[in-house]
């Protein structure tokens, strides 16, 4: 299941659940949360701050698909994606 909840008029925090990201699966490691920013600094803040003491499973980058995407296990052990998406040039 997903959820999505805008946060603010720049970001948007999602949940979804999941089966693990390799990792057996456990009681808080069975879902993930994403947020996107409006920003590619905003991202790399929130990324920045929630990988310190964690584990980084990809890290910030421009993704095949054009967002400029990365994920992390924080020291908590929660699974996080973040993302920024620009515009398309409107036409």
């Amino acid at each position: 299941m997903h959820i999505s909840l805008p946060i603010s008029n720049e970001c948007v925090l999602m949940g979804s659940d999941t089966v693990g990201h390799g990792e057996p699966l456990t009681v808080g490691n069975n879902f993930s949360i994403s947020i996107s920013t409006d920003s590619r600094e905003k991202a790399d803040t929130f990324f920045s701050q929630l990988s310190e003491k964690g584990k980084v499973t990809m890290p910030m980058a421009q993704t095949f698909w054009g967002d400029y995407f990365g994920m992390l296990t924080d020291r908590f052990g929660i699974n996080w994606m973040i993302g920024f998406a620009e515009e398309a040039p409107k036409k």
